[in-house]
């Protein structure tokens, strides 16, 4: 069986025709060639498609069976091309983003549709992970970008455009024995369970890290969870509470009375300028390059 593109195509265009000479006009060959055409699949195939008997040929059962696949065939060959048309021209064949757990409140999502919209054969995977491991996914190039918080200082193979500031706010349940405190000491901080959101690899301190006993979490959806049960206190995005008002009702937000943490934050667009970055990543880049300029 030797099939080709443009067998599938024409027989595609008789079935919606219903003539050959009509399906000639359309696709601009002689009727001879496009019966020629039908004729040859049918041998290739053992298989009769038309009954040649009126002055139209009349689809079989086999051809209107093989119609819809046809079309879903056509369809995927024509997407292949255009797959392989965006590698020759530079295209990664996927595009790996990992978001810092704090930040998945935040309108990342707003990127992916860019890039869809503008690459819609480019396979995208989305992670989360605590910024500790985002950044170890970059060392190993296993992301080629990530959404993560600023940082005091870089790795030399970093780079990044910042994209926004975000807010975390300190808070424990409003049943933990800080919340019945208008302000809160450094020590009352330093002696109370904080639930951490930090890498998995235990070697590596959390970062905004206040108290003497800590739990760990990777995420801050349980931390939530584990705050909301009264087991100890912690660092929450604010875009929490906006997007769940439920929330100011079960938490209290903590005002520290010795010292005033860092809470507001850059959030960065990062990649390992060691990587070799593809069209869809340098498209990402100089978009946001170009919105910066804008608002300055």
């Amino acid at each position: 069986m030797n099939i080709n593109q443009e067998q599938l195509s024409i027989f595609k265009t008789v079935m919606e025709t219903g003539s050959f000479s009509a399906a000639a006009r359309k696709i601009g060959k002689v009727p001879s060639a496009v019966s020629m055409s039908i004729a040859n699949m049918e041998i290739d195939l053992n298989l009769t498609l038309f009954i040649r008997q009126g002055r139209e040929p009349v689809p079989t059962a086999q051809a209107i069976a093989l119609y819809e696949r046809t079309q879903n065939l056509l369809i995927e060959i024509n997407e292949w091309r255009q797959y392989a048309l965006s590698l020759s021209s530079g295209l990664e064949s996927s595009l790996n983003i990992v978001v810092v757990s704090e930040l998945l409140h935040t309108n990342w999502t707003d990127y992916i549709a860019l890039l869809e919209k503008q690459f819609p054969e480019l396979q995208i995977n989305i992670y989360s992970a605590p910024q500790e491991d985002a950044q170890k996914m970059l060392t190993n190039q296993s992301a080629q970008f990530a959404l993560m918080f600023e940082r005091e200082q870089l790795e030399s193979s970093e780079q990044f455009v910042e994209l926004k500031r975000e807010a975390l706010v300190p808070v424990a349940s409003v049943h933990h024995p800080l919340a019945a405190y208008d302000q809160v000491s450094f020590e009352q901080i330093h002696q109370s369970r904080q639930i951490a959101v930090a890498s998995r690899d235990k070697s590596i301190k959390p970062e905004l890290l206040f108290s003497k006993h800590h739990w760990r979490t990777d995420n801050h959806h349980s931390a939530c969870s584990m705050i909301m049960q009264n087991l100890g206190w912690g660092v929450l995005p604010l875009e929490m509470f906006n997007e769940n008002p439920e929330l100011q009702q079960h938490l209290k937000v903590l005002n520290f009375l010795d010292f005033t943490p860092k809470f507001e934050y850059f959030v960065d667009l990062v990649w390992n300028r060691e990587s070799e970055l593809g069209s869809a990543a340098r498209f990402l880049i100089n978009h946001l390059r170009n919105l910066r300029k804008d608002a300055i």
